[in-house]
């Protein structure tokens, strides 16, 4: 009798293929997108460093007297520096699929320094030894939290219109603020702001891992290096304002 091969077993050999084709290019993305995200964060701390402790500091916030002595405050320079970085991310949102490659790594190593510009105060703020300290605990919590929102097998997506309402009305508050000028306000942002952070960085984390087949993958290697990009800048925003929260709460403050 002839030899009949079962061939049945040939598709689960393709699936289980496929499969571990794809789960190795996700593990790939997700370390370029990480990558990414740590090199933004690198070039934004360098450029802060070096504007606050070289004479480009003044550019930025200049010495004044006031009725309570003098003190820094924000130049035309400092006040571009702060909103610029909103250019930044709606061109990167927007023109993800319309952008080259290199044009998306241009405009992202542009706003990470853009961004370091605008943090420059922090270091008139808050202590050096206080701002590593916070710098830690927040890459801690956004390590944690972004690796379990890549292993969860909840679905966060049910949690996002919470998360983004809770982000839309920081804003809100953080705009009133301003004119109000409340401690009490500011610290319930910065608590409420903590929660939101901390969770977009879980969701976001997932919302990456589900998007990969569809974008990414299915879209090839220019595709992907272009979602890396964005991705990246996703994750980028969530851990500097989680940082940004967490200092104004346990931050200590210069004495001068």
């Amino acid at each position: 009798m002839a030899f009949s091969p079962d061939t049945r077993t040939y598709p689960r050999a393709s699936a289980a293929t496929t499969a571990a084709v794809m789960d190795a290019g996700l593990r790939a993305y997700m370390l370029r997108v990480y990558n990414w995200m740590a090199s933004g964060l690198l070039v934004t701390g360098a450029v802060a460093y070096a504007i606050a402790h070289t004479s480009l500091i003044n550019a930025f916030y200049p010495t004044v007297q006031t009725p309570y002595g003098l003190a820094h405050t924000a130049s035309p320079l400092a006040m571009i520096a702060m909103f610029a970085p909103l250019a930044f991310v709606l061109v990167l949102s927007l023109g993800v699929n319309k952008l080259s490659t290199t044009a998306a790594q241009a405009l992202f190593w542009a706003f990470c320094a853009t961004m370091g510009a605008s943090l420059t105060n922090i270091f008139l703020i808050y202590t050096s030894e206080s701002i590593v300290r916070v710098f830690f605990i927040t890459a801690g919590t956004f390590a944690a939290m972004s690796l379990w929102g890549y292993t969860t097998k909840t679905d966060l997506s049910r949690f996002g219109s919470f998360l983004m309402m809770g982000l839309i009305g920081i804003v809100i508050a953080g705009l009133v603020n301003i004119f109000l000028a409340s401690s009490a306000l500011q610290f319930a942002i910065s608590i409420i702001g903590v929660v939101v952070f901390t969770g977009l960085t879980a969701y976001d984390t997932q919302r990456i891992k589900a998007d990969y087949v569809q974008y990414a993958y299915a879209g090839g290697p220019e595709m992907a290096a272009k979602r890396s990009v964005y991705d990246a800048l996703s994750l980028y925003l969530n851990f500097i304002n989680l940082f940004m929260m967490l200092l104004q709460l346990l931050g200590n403050r210069n004495s001068n």
